[in-house]
């Protein structure tokens, strides 16, 4: 079936079909030809053999010198004659009789009765049943009569007939000659036309091979230039198309390289959508962005075909005017500012493209200046009021027995630690953010340095009602790291989370390989933090709720040492919460050592 499908088979068929149609009418006129050719012919020799009877039987008479004569010539030309004399008596030439028509035949016949009686020349092909041995014989003949003028006066009829098997059998030979002639014409064009479509083909499956090997993306690939006809042009033209071909792609992929560089190195978030809304193109600002709103609405991450439904709204305000819209969304409490331009395919809108700014740093640098110096009045302003009211008790007497001035003593003496604690914070964060940090690394193995951390605060969620546990995963290669900086981030996170978990709460350690690193979570099932308030958790002095710290130690600054040390460390730490339902901290730590 392939076979016929093919150009080899097509133009084989054709060719086929064309010569066989030509030789099978040539040979149907061929055949009607040599058919009337050969009977022509007969009646011709009969005639001629008749009339050369007649001139001897004129000229001789019917003795015996001519009648020999006269079956002569039958025999030599193998037929039969008939002399009749004066319409009684006849005469054969044949001596067996086998072949002998029955006179009456030649008086009954309407047509032969006419050379008899009138005196007419006659040829005629008919079919005569006659009896030969006892048995009637059917056969059909060819019969010439002529009237005959004895020199005697006397007058007469000749009949010189012969069978018209003789006659068939030469038009079979000549059948079988141009049946032989056709059948080999036949063969000779059905190898003459497979040998010239292979040739022609031949190219063009080397063509075929070459483009499916172009389609792979192996643009080395040529065909052979064999002749200088219209195929060898054709394989010039397909080996410079490729080469071309080659060119353009490696342009293009040099743009698109380029292009993606470009995107992956811009600070501002890129989505590129279709038509249907649906995402094109990103870059790791545009997915940290889409990761944090699929976040917030519970969905998973492997979901990146949804869409905020604030660039929704934009998208389809820019595909119905056609014009460039802006607009703001709030997505985890970092504020972005949305610019939505369409794209255009000639002279329709084919998509849009959105460029997505976050505005949190800006925002968040202007309520810093504002807040800091406000922070650490009212950081410092209550235990300084605290010394301030407690030692005037003291020197006033107002404590009377040693009990109570040893009780103030002890609360004068906790606030200065307090207070010492929080210029150290601060002092040590200062150096943090002024790259002054001094690691001591060391290979750590955090398999089992995590699971050292949960016995460690084991008791202190035993006193807060709070179930502490461990998903701690294989992790076979080591870290390199500062233990003592590693133990104080996981010990401010795990602190918060127990001091910010109610009763009956549940805070788990995960530690898991994780690309090039480990990758460290801190989960608990508390309140949550506000969505305005998730930008600034890092930031010092930072309280979501100022009232459930009090009295528990808080200083606001343990958050901004984890994000330092967590920095020098060339990591990274992350916050994502749902009120009311818990927050999950994130910490990566590259395997490599850091830069010092």
């Amino acid at each position: 079936m392939m076979f016929w499908r093919s150009v080899v088979g097509k133009l084989w068929f054709t060719i086929l079909l064309l010569v066989s149609v030509v030789l099978i009418i040539l040979t149907i006129l061929l055949l009607q030809y040599f058919e009337r050719f050969h009977t022509d012919q007969a009646e011709s020799e009969l005639m001629n053999h008749a009339n050369l009877i007649v001139s001897l039987l004129e000229e001789e008479g019917t003795d015996e010198t001519a009648l020999a004569m006269s079956r002569t010539i039958s025999e030599t030309y193998s037929t039969e004659a008939l002399i009749i004399f004066n319409d009684d008596e006849f005469w054969y030439s044949s001596e067996n009789g086998d072949h002998d028509l029955p006179i009456y035949i030649f008086y009954e016949d309407e047509l032969l009765s006419r050379v008899i009686e009138e005196g007419e020349t006659v040829v005629t092909e008919s079919d005569y049943t006659f009896p030969v041995r006892g048995e009637q014989v059917s056969q059909e003949m060819m019969i010439v009569g002529l009237p005959v003028e004895f020199a005697a006066g006397e007058e007469g009829a000749l009949f010189l007939y012969q069978p018209l098997d003789v006659v068939e059998e030469a038009s079979n030979q000549t059948k079988n000659i141009i049946y032989l002639s056709a059948g080999i014409a036949i063969i000779l064009t059905t190898v003459f036309a497979f040998f010239l479509t292979t040739r022609i083909t031949a190219p063009l499956r080397r063509m075929r091979k070459a483009s499916l090997e172009v389609a792979k993306g192996n643009f080395d690939t040529k065909v052979p230039i064999l002749t200088n006809d219209e195929i060898g042009l054709l394989a010039i033209a397909f080996n410079r198309m490729a080469r071309a071909l080659n060119t353009n792609l490696n342009a293009l992929n040099q743009e698109k390289e380029q292009l993606s560089r470009i995107l992956s190195s811009m600070a501002d978030g890129v989505i590129t959508l279709d038509r249907d809304g649906s995402v094109m193109v990103t870059n790791p600002p545009a997915n940290e962005f889409i990761g944090a709103w699929l976040y917030e609405q519970g969905y998973e991450v492997e979901e990146s075909g949804q869409l905020p439904e604030e660039l929704q709204v934009l998208f389809e305000k820019v595909v119905t005017e056609e014009r460039e819209q802006m607009g703001e969304v709030d997505v985890q409490g970092r504020s972005w500012v949305l610019l939505m331009t369409p794209l255009y395919d000639q002279e329709h809108v084919r998509g849009a493209v959105a460029v997505l700014r976050d505005m949190t740093e800006e925002r968040l640098h202007d309520k810093l200046r504002k807040d800091f110096i406000a922070n650490v009045s009212h950081e410092l302003r209550t235990p300084i009021s605290m010394l301030q009211g407690y030692s005037e008790a003291i020197i006033d007497d107002i404590a009377g027995s040693e009990e109570e001035k040893k009780e103030l003593a002890q609360i004068i003496y906790d606030e200065s630690l307090r207070m010492g604690r929080l210029v150290n914070e601060l002092l040590d964060l200062a150096r943090m953010e002024a790259g002054h940090i001094q690691l001591n690394t060391e290979p750590l193995d955090l398999e089992d340095f995590s699971e050292r951390m949960i016995r460690k605060f084991q008791g202190v969620a035993k006193d807060h009602a709070v179930t502490l546990n461990g998903d701690i995963n294989k992790i076979e290669k080591q870290v390199h790291a500062d233990s003592d900086r590693v133990e104080q981030i996981l010990t401010n996170l795990i602190d918060n989370a127990i001091r910010h978990t109610p009763e009956n709460g549940t805070v788990t350690l995960r530690a898991e390989p994780f690309h090039n690193g480990v990758k460290l979570e801190v989960e608990d099932t508390g309140a949550g933090i506000p969505e305005e308030d998730l930008p600034f958790v890092f930031e010092r002095f930072y309280k979501a709720d100022k009232a459930r710290t009090r009295g528990r130690s808080g200083t606001g600054l343990g958050l901004a040492i984890v994000k330092n040390i967590v920095d020098a460390h060339n990591g990274k730490v992350s916050a994502h919460s749902i009120l009311g339902e818990g927050t999950t901290f994130s910490v990566f730590l590259p395997y490599g050592s850091p830069e010092k």
